[in-house]
């Protein structure tokens, strides 16, 4: 792909926010509660870039006693770790500056609900940046690993998706992407690049790193 682009969509958690490890947290002490037990490794294979609904279909399949409302219960306890804890990956206003600079816009492309959203991006300082630029899986049909967030983005903005590049921390995110044209950079800080590779046409380890491979 030429660079530099003319679009970039970042997923949300583990690229904008350090929210992936307090997220696992939270996840496993509750699983084991309801009777299964995983380690956060455990947890990343099975789950990563995922939704919850899809955790709770997996648990029930490995035999964990879920009550009917789990959902709501889960959200309600990862939003309140995420509001008094969450961080920015380090970086991320520099990239922002630097799109800004080349006047390029950007959007988020999450399958996390907005209300997630609304608590990570407010507590890191990034909601006024990405106003009217947030997406979810509440958003469209289906969520990643189906294109339809990303296109949306894309639609919405006016650009073509073979012009858009997509920054993904997760296998399932960055299939994503593929499917909906784009170029796909995977953000290695926290997630194996061994994962990433196969699904991504580059893999970066710092945020300070993606200007110079946007060709910013």
């Amino acid at each position: 792909m030429k660079m530099p682009p003319e679009m970039v969509l970042f997923d949300c958690d583990g690229v904008l926010v350090d929210s992936e490890a307090l997220t696992a947290d939270v996840l496993c002490l509750n699983l084991r509660r309801h009777g299964l037990a995983l380690t956060h490794a455990e947890l990343g294979a099975m789950f990563l870039g995922g939704t919850i609904m899809g955790v709770e279909a997996k648990a029930l399949e490995l035999g964990a006693d879920l009550p009917k409302d789990w959902v709501d219960q889960i959200y309600a306890e990862v939003f309140e770790t995420l509001g008094a804890s969450v961080e920015i990956i380090p970086g991320v206003f520099g990239v922002l500056d630097a799109l800004d600079a080349a006047g390029i816009p950007y959007a988020v492309g999450s399958n996390g609900p907005h209300k997630k959203m609304q608590i990570t991006l407010t507590r890191t300082g990034l909601i006024n940046r990405l106003e009217g630029r947030v997406y979810s899986r509440e958003d469209v049909a289906q969520p990643k690993p189906a294109p339809d967030v990303y296109l949306k983005a894309a639609a919405d903005a006016g650009v073509a998706p073979n012009r858009c590049v997509v920054i993904e921390d997760s296998p399932n995110g960055a299939r994503a992407g593929q499917a909906a044209g784009m170029w796909c950079l995977g953000f290695a800080a926290e997630t194996d690049a061994a994962l990433l590779t196969p699904v991504c046409d580059d893999v970066f380890h710092a945020m300070g790193d993606l200007p110079g491979l946007l060709g910013l």
